[in-house]
């Protein structure tokens, strides 16, 4: 059997051409080394992480603040409990997953991770679904702004880090 050979222009047949694979035979170092024991350590100083529990308490930090501005602004005690319930809607749900995730004897597994994911979501969908129905009234809007400001901690603190990083290079 004949190896199949590339159509040229006007019907001719050219040979085909074997495949140059020398460059991939080299021996090249790694791009990266490993570092040592005190430069890791030297690193993980330079640039300090965050802990699930503080990001957490920033959360319920801007759950208070919000509701706080939201009630005096509203001048209604309903609008600052709304908007209280809000940041709960975020801040228990993430609570029971991090303790979930990274309390005492958690599974470090995707399947454990993604079991908690879901176990947060229901419980933010039944607290959702129970807002009409524990809060009388209720003020829509000073509820779903928190519970929006509360979600957007975790990026705000990203970006400060990712600037704290910046800065320190």
């Amino acid at each position: 059997m004949q190896p199949p050979q590339s159509h040229k222009p006007g019907g001719q047949h050219a040979p085909q051409q074997d495949f140059d694979d020398s460059d991939w035979s080299k021996d090249t170092d790694p791009p990266v080394r490993p570092l040592t024991r005190e430069e890791a350590q030297a690193l993980v100083a330079k640039h300090p992480s965050m802990s699930v529990w503080q990001i957490l308490a920033w959360q319920a930090v801007a759950a208070v603040l919000v509701a706080l501005v939201w009630g005096v602004l509203a001048q209604s005690p309903a609008s600052a409990v709304s908007a209280l319930y809000g940041g709960a809607v975020v801040v228990i749900p993430n609570a029971l997953m991090a303790r979930g995730v990274f309390g005492r004897g958690a599974g470090r597994s995707v399947g454990a991770l993604l079991v908690w994911e879901l176990l947060k979501l229901g419980l933010s969908g039944a607290m959702l679904a129970l807002s009409p129905v524990l809060l009388r009234p209720i003020d829509w809007a000073a509820m779903l702004v928190t519970l929006v400001v509360c979600l957007k901690v975790i990026g705000v603190i990203l970006l400060m880090g990712r600037g704290r990083a910046k800065k320190s290079v």
